[in-house]
């Protein structure tokens, strides 16, 4: 599929803004709303047992103070996404999907 940089231009075009961080360090001041994402592990499919596609599993998670966000609905519409949960903290909306990228 694609490369982590074109996610994060598409997870760009999705927010609306550069937003966006991937493994993100504790010190960094982000700015909201903002897509944080890391990879989690990834899937292949098999033929004749030899494997002939990979793809990378990325956890996605939009932080909004905004709970009707329509961001939400944006990422939800992505190729191979899926809404994982829906949590609040420090006062903000985290909505968390497994992406296949």
């Amino acid at each position: 599929m694609g490369t982590r940089l074109a996610l994060q231009t598409k997870l760009e075009e999705v927010l609306g803004s550069d937003h966006v961080y991937f493994q993100p360090p504790a010190s960094i001041r982000m700015k909201y709303p903002a897509i944080v994402y890391s990879r989690t592990s990834g899937d292949t499919t098999f033929a004749d047992n030899i494997p002939y596609r990979f793809m990378h599993r990325y956890q996605i998670t939009l932080i909004d103070p905004d709970p009707d966000s329509e961001i939400l609905d944006r990422i939800a519409q992505l190729p191979y996404c899926v809404m994982d949960r829906h949590y609040v903290a420090d006062n903000l909306n985290h909505d968390s999907f497994q992406l296949y990228y």
